[in-house]
């Protein structure tokens, strides 16, 4: 568990009119546009009972590198919210104002945290008489367009054996990047990513905001191990959905313990305020995979609740791990045998002469060896390819963390020499060559084309005068999105059909 604090939250309003007939009519369309995605597991998405019922506390991965044009620098990255569907409007997705998002870091390999960033948000809603997330074309982060929008704090808290020894505000009221509505909502994405980038003193840089999920992987390993023949396999089950993202860039000297123990363990927790207006921990992560194939459905609650100095009571899902046995028994493949005490040497402890820091307490963190500098050319497999920058060395984004943790848990380093994978080795999107390094969300107005348009404005040339409020001529200051626009107008055709009918049926006697 980590320390408490409480917060608060408030903020200005802006108005807007809007015809009432457009309203509902857009109310309509929104509801149509809401998708909801299928239930599925990955790293840490909706990987445990209570948590895949709260997605705005779901941590589903973290991610520590040295960072490749700041070799000087460490990079920390923590997502929440999977399976993010773009056109999930109306209400789109923020992170919950109720929550401690923590970063956790070890830098003395005792399993207790030493340092801690916490981040805390709040929401602000400026018009709440209108359903719309924006009401315009926003083209910065202070938009007044912008209707819903969120900031936040960041406190660095240092602890000795997780008493609070200080505490420091390092950042305040700082802006969220949105959720990506779609193109016309906002035309230059990237400007407002760039906007959402804060600098800190000492060098250090922070975001949060949407981003493309950036873990690639085929998730239906759960239909009995990609269909129980192999014939389930190539597909990025992720590709085009976001996540919310937490980046922190910061100097490593200020996170490593010395340059003579640079190893650094980093994990993230999620910890929920309750009714009396206490906190407790909901959601925890670190190396990426283990709650959802590591630990078996009675312990994984209980995992996202603890803290790595308990682990030792997770233990045996570690030597004697459940995937192995699944393995054999679908494809035949020997499992390696057991107590695996080449997994609690990788994952629990670090690379002896790599990333496992002195005197090392097993324990469930993700391990940097922040001394290792970054390589031009990153090995999708990491360690195991000959590239020490990489998994298990920390997480880069472009680390295939499923073919290298498959193979490891298949005995590749106890001399069952193994390629298995499940055939996706790199994300969809490119990632960015600077903080925060990871692409832009995929926008809500992904897809076709309406039939006959260009991706101009060719609606609402089509309906012209319709798609304005009475009382309204040429520029209008009313914002009104394409959508809402055009259900409004076929909702006016639709009360206009009713009143037709209602004056036929009064002459009738019947």
């Amino acid at each position: 568990m980590t320390p408490t604090f409480l917060s608060g939250a408030g903020r200005r309003s802006f108005a807007t009119l809007v015809c009432g007939a457009l309203a509902a009519g857009g109310l309509a369309a929104a509801g149509v546009a809401t998708l909801e995605p299928g239930a599925a597991s990955a790293s840490s998405h909706r990987e445990a009972p209570l948590i895949s019922g709260q997605p705005q506390y779901d941590n589903t991965d973290v991610y520590a590198f040295v960072s490749p044009d700041h070799p000087d620098s460490t990079t920390i990255i923590a997502n929440w919210i999977p399976f993010e569907d773009p056109a999930g409007g109306p209400n789109f997705f923020t992170f919950a104002d109720d929550a401690q998002y923590d970063l956790h870091i070890d830098n003395n390999g005792d399993a207790q945290g030493d340092l801690l960033f916490r981040y805390t948000f709040k929401t602000q809603t400026k018009n709440k008489k209108t359903f719309l997330y924006n009401t315009g074309a926003v083209t910065s982060l202070d938009d007044p367009d912008l209707n819903v929008t969120q900031t936040y704090d960041v406190d660095l808290i240092k602890l000795h054996n997780q008493k609070v020894m200080s505490q420091t505000k390092i950042a305040d009221d700082v802006p969220v990047a949105p959720s990506n509505v779609g193109k016309a909502s906002m035309p230059d994405y990237s400007k407002l990513r760039k906007q959402a980038v804060h600098k800190l003193t000492s060098g250090a840089q922070t975001f949060a905001g949407q981003a493309d999920d950036p873990f690639f992987l085929d998730l239906r390993v759960f239909d009995l191990l990609y269909g129980g023949n192999l014939s389930e396999v190539g597909r990025d089950t992720l590709k085009g959905y976001n996540v919310n993202s937490i980046a922190l860039q910061v100097p490593t000297d200020m996170i490593a313990e010395s340059s003579h123990q640079p190893v650094v363990g980093i994990w993230s927790t999620t910890q929920r305020r309750n009714a009396q207006g206490y906190y407790s921990q909901v959601s925890r992560l670190g190396n990426p995979l283990v709650n959802e194939v590591v630990n078996p459905i009675g312990d994984k609650d209980k995992f996202n609740a603890s803290a790595p100095w308990d682990d030792a009571q997770f233990l045996k899902n570690v030597t004697n791990p459940e995937l192995p046995k699944l393995i054999e028994g679908i494809y035949k493949i020997k499992a390696p045998a057991e107590p695996r005490n080449d997994l609690v040497d990788v994952f629990l402890k670090g690379v002896k002469g790599l990333n496992q820091p002195p005197e090392v307490r097993p324990s469930e963190e993700l391990r940097l060896n922040t001394s290792i500098e970054p390589t031009a050319k990153p090995k999708r497999l990491g360690v195991l390819d000959g590239d020490n920058a990489g998994f298990p060395n920390g997480r880069r984004l472009t680390d295939d963390v499923i073919d290298a943790s498959l193979q490891v848990v298949e005995g590749e380093l106890v001399g069952s020499k193994n390629d298995l994978g499940d055939a996706v080795d790199k994300n969809d999107k490119k990632f960015g060559h600077s903080f925060p390094y990871l692409a832009n969300p995929t926008a809500g107005s992904r897809g076709k084309l309406a039939k006959g348009t260009s991706g101009g404005n060719d609606v609402r040339n089509q309906l012209g005068d319709a798609l304005q409020p009475a009382g309204v001529s040429g520029s209008s200051d009313t914002p009104l999105i394409a959508a809402s626009a055009g259900a409004g107008a076929v909702g006016i055709l639709l009360i206009g059909g009713g009143l037709m009918w209602w004056r036929r049926m009064r002459g009738r006697a019947y």
